[in-house]
């Protein structure tokens, strides 16, 4: 009997062969501009924000294009501490004209992040390199990536790990000349150009000699001729979409003799009313430096006493109400929690 090959078993149906065939046209749209040194990470959350790609996407298009068809050297390490300041690092190698850059870091909360370490945007995105996290660099020069230049792609990979490693970094002569400058990545979006041509003035005649006497023959111009030609809108840059992000962590004191079941339930009516007004968005929340997954955990033994703080933070591409969020979680946390559960218990609350 012969043996079943199930090595394309997901292309079997017409979901997953869709899919797939969405994903490998994304792939080859971004071949020309990166063969134009566009920074992959660049284009890549660009598509994220315009919601033209979905995170389980990235690896596998960062290893398809930048380990296999481009060759880029790569090096992964695991944090050995949280890491907050970018600027130094992104003001250092975005003068590294000889080596492109691609950084991934597996946030905790966000997933796969991809980050150009020549655009502080994509630093203030994560925020933060968190300790234990795993990041792996990447450096090459676009489609002109070459085996006798690796000592270069190795130092540029060294130099980032001792900033990782100890916050200082030192440049090179060797990383500042090239062809990698940084380009920002930023597209235009034409309004469509509408145009009127000018007619060209028609003779028409009037009238004709008749029986009362004769009536010279008039010129008339055409409504075309007649109205002005409609302006041309120029090119207008396009508002550039919001990359998926995470807000700092905020504080909010337990000013209730103890977070016990009924601020549980405060909290977890707050957060539903924030999540459907904003269903984009995720609140996680922190207590002792570690996340909580199950917000009833929170009250079990007592841990959490009057005086204890409790942390939360937002993720997503278009963050709002943050502010009136931790406003409505400080009157949870308080002995006014139960203002928010006079309520039916399947009700949402119209909060935001």
């Amino acid at each position: 009997m012969a043996e079943i090959n199930y090595e394309f078993e997901y292309l079997f149906s017409k979901t997953g062969f869709n899919r797939s065939l969405i994903h490998f046209k994304t792939v080859s749209s971004l071949l020309s501009s990166f063969e134009e040194n566009i920074n992959l990470a660049d284009m890549i959350n660009n598509l994220l924000a315009e919601k033209k790609l979905e995170q389980i996407q990235i690896a596998p298009i960062v290893s398809a294009l930048l380990v296999d068809k481009y060759r880029y050297s790569h090096v992964s390490y695991n944090m050995e501490s949280t890491l907050e300041s970018f600027d130094d690092l992104c003001s250092e190698v975005k003068g590294w004209n000889a080596v492109d850059i691609v950084i991934t870091y597996q946030h905790p909360e966000l997933g796969i992040c991809l980050i150009n370490p020549k655009n502080l945007s994509h630093w203030e995105a994560i925020q933060s390199l968190k300790k234990f996290e795993l990041v792996t660099i990447y450096v090459g020069e676009f489609a002109k990536t070459k085996d006798d230049r690796r000592d270069v792609y190795s130092l540029a990979i060294d130099q980032i790990l001792t900033y990782f490693k100890s916050g200082k970094l030192k440049s090179s002569e060797k990383l500042t000349k090239g062809f990698c400058k940084y380009i920002p990545y930023e597209k235009v979006e034409p309004r469509p150009e509408v145009k009127a041509k000018a007619g060209k003035p028609q003779k028409t005649q009037t009238a004709k000699k008749g029986k009362k006497g004769a009536q010279a023959a008039k010129e008339v111009p055409t409504a075309a001729a007649a109205s002005p030609a409609v302006s041309v809108q120029p090119e207008l840059q396009a508002a550039p979409p919001r990359p998926k992000r995470m807000t700092p962590l905020y504080s909010v004191p337990v000013t209730n003799e103890l977070f016990h079941n009924g601020n549980v339930e405060a909290w977890k009516k707050i957060i539903l009313s924030y999540t459907t007004k904003h269903p984009g968005l995720e609140v996680y929340i922190y207590y002792d430096g570690e996340r909580i997954h199950d917000i009833h955990s929170l009250f079990k033994w007592g841990k959490v006493k009057h005086g204890s703080t409790i942390l939360f933070a937002v993720g997503g591409d278009d963050i709002q109400d943050v502010a009136k969020l931790q406003r409505y979680l400080r009157q949870g946390a308080s002995p006014k929690f139960e203002d928010f559960l006079r309520f039916p218990v399947n009700k949402v609350l119209n909060l935001f």
